[in-house]
């Protein structure tokens, strides 16, 4: 006799069931005994009485079809980067609801407050958690295709020249506000409440850092270039002998600039140490690494650029990956010892002095091999990049397999017209061949048929509330965008209750002359001012014109 447990009650039952249809068993009576259910419960269920898994299923709100549609359009918003809030899960139960009913939604029954945690409790599949933004442009990059593509690059690159992992470059430039600290774990009296608060320095002048490593794991020497029109004799007195420093006007990287870094830094401290005929430079498509003089000075130095696709520096580039965060967390950490000793003001000369400890820190061997294995390309490992994105952007459709043909033959729930056609053609056939009532593989297709017409009006009704919500915001964006701009005033300040009596005066003036160009003729539109688009004057003597 099988062992008694209540997991699979359910299961011998059914053994059960089967063998008293199948004339295996005398009695139900002699059922219960042979596969140990109770024979209430086996009578019961012969009656008709559901499981009491179809019992909660029936008490639920949605319908099982209607709750595997709801579950596969949460799905499909997760894959595309939209992870619906749990309102919009919420909102969308009541539209199937309603069109079940077929009444308006606000007449029709909804859910409660606490289905949407138990709709997501009763699918392992889901879970929710807290969102987190991230650019399109960079979702948009996250497309497997187009990663894959880099690799495949990458790697015939580095065979048609012949170059080895000691001949592997990476360099980007990375920004830093001298003065600000970043944020980290802190230790503090448990009676605070929020968050714990740290004094930062004022400054948040710009610096820019020009940094370069190689895939064997060192770096090469930096270049920092301050806001400035003139070099400070203090900068050098402890600054290590192979840094460089540059100016330009607003602290960042210019064409000239990048070009010099190229001859007198990597050319410079590489050419000696190259292993191969080439050296391979990787970077992004910052426009000062795109210019014609960069160019021809990598060609003519057998220096072979690759450019990173836009926007995925966080994924491919090792300097981003492995080095950079870690040391912007460590220059963080020098400010605030800075301020800890009194320094309330950090200068040009103060960054110098904190940027060499951090710097030493976070660009460590470690860290360098570590940026180049997680960017998938010393060691050549596209699957470590690849098993990172987040979103399906574009989901190509798999080529006809003959697993796939075989498995078309095993009956499924049709979700498309194709599916359901097919479907239709296989009960067509069995209508055919058996001429009485039909048995019970007609049955289970028609069911089926069934399944598949609900599941596709529930699709249908969620994407009309989809295309609904769509019309209505391209009709505010279009009505924002025919909306006349009209000045009211140039310079200065308003205050609101000001801007609005100017407003409602200039809608007043144009009413009026509008109401006496309705009395003319058909003819030429009134002339209008060419600088506030006023009806009462022209540009020679419009209020907002600077004299």
């Amino acid at each position: 006799m099988p062992p008694n447990h209540k997991g699979d009650q359910e299961a011998r039952i059914s053994q059960a069931i089967e063998a008293i249809h199948n004339n295996k068993s005398p009695s139900i009576r002699a059922a219960a005994r042979a596969y140990d259910v109770p024979h209430s419960t086996l009578a019961k269920r012969l009656r008709g009485q559901p499981t009491y898994q179809q019992s909660r299923m029936a008490n639920r709100k949605l319908l099982p079809t209607e709750e595997e549609a709801l579950f596969q359009w949460v799905i499909s918003m997760g894959e595309r980067g939209f992870p619906p809030w749990i309102s919009a899960v919420r909102k969308m139960a009541d539209i199937l609801l309603s069109a079940r009913a077929g009444s308006p939604t606000n007449a029709s029954p909804t859910v409660g407050e606490n289905w949407v945690r138990k709709f997501v409790n009763r699918h392992e599949q889901l879970q929710s958690k807290y969102t987190r933004k991230y650019d399109y442009q960079r979702a948009l990059c996250e497309d497997p295709k187009a990663i894959s593509d880099w690799f495949r690059l990458v790697e015939n690159t580095r065979a048609k020249y012949g170059i080895p992992d000691e001949d592997v470059y990476n360099f980007d430039e990375t920004g830093f506000q001298m003065g600000v600290i970043g944020t980290a774990k802190v230790v503090t009296g448990s009676q605070r409440a929020g968050k714990a608060l740290v004094t930062q320095p004022g400054n948040r002048e710009w610096v820019t850092a020009v940094e370069a490593i190689n895939a064997s794991g060192w770096a090469l020497p930096p270049m920092i270039i301050f806001a400035g029109k003139m070099h400070q004799a203090a900068w050098y007195d402890a600054l290590p002998p192979q840094w460089t420093i540059a100016v330009s006007e607003n602290g960042w990287t210019t064409d000239k600039i990048g070009l010099v870094w190229l001859q007198t830094v990597f050319n410079k401290h590489t050419k000696a140490r190259t292993v191969g005929q080439y050296r391979l430079l990787i970077l992004d498509g910052h426009g000062s690494h795109a210019t014609p003089e960069f160019d021809r000075f990598c060609l003519d130095n057998a220096i072979i650029t690759l450019c990173m696709p836009p926007h995925s520096s966080h994924l491919l580039q090792p300097l981003d990956v492995g080095c950079f965060s870690p040391l912007k967390r460590a220059y963080g950490h020098q400010v605030e010892i800075c301020m800890q000793l009194g320094r309330n003001h950090i200068d040009k000369l103060d960054f110098l002095e904190a940027f060499k400890p951090a710097r030493a820190a976070a660009l460590s061997s470690l860290n360098i091999c570590s940026g180049f294995a997680a960017a998938g390309l010393v060691p050549h490992n596209s699957e470590r990049v690849l098993s990172r994105l987040q979103f399906k952007l574009r989901t190509p459709t798999p080529p006809a397999s003959e697993t796939v043909i075989a498995a078309r033959q095993t009956p499924k729930t049709p979700y498309t017209v194709a599916q359901l056609a097919r479907e239709y053609t296989t009960i067509k056939g069995l209508l055919e061949r058996r001429s009485k009532s039909p048995p019970s593989p007609t049955e289970q297709a028609l069911k089926r048929v069934v399944k598949g017409c609900q599941m596709a009006m529930h699709n249908a009704a969620l994407l009309a509330s989809e295309i609904k919500d769509l019309r209505a915001m391209s009709a505010r964006q279009k009505r924002k965008r025919e909306a006349p701009r009209s000045y009211i005033a140039s310079g200065g300040v308003l205050t609101a209750e000001e801007g609005q009596e100017r407003v409602k005066r200039a809608r007043i003036a144009d009413e009026a002359v509008l109401d006496k160009v309705s009395a003319r003729a058909f003819g030429r539109a009134p002339s209008r001012c060419s600088m506030c688009s006023s009806l009462e004057h022209n540009a020679r003597v419009c209020p907002t014109r600077v004299i």
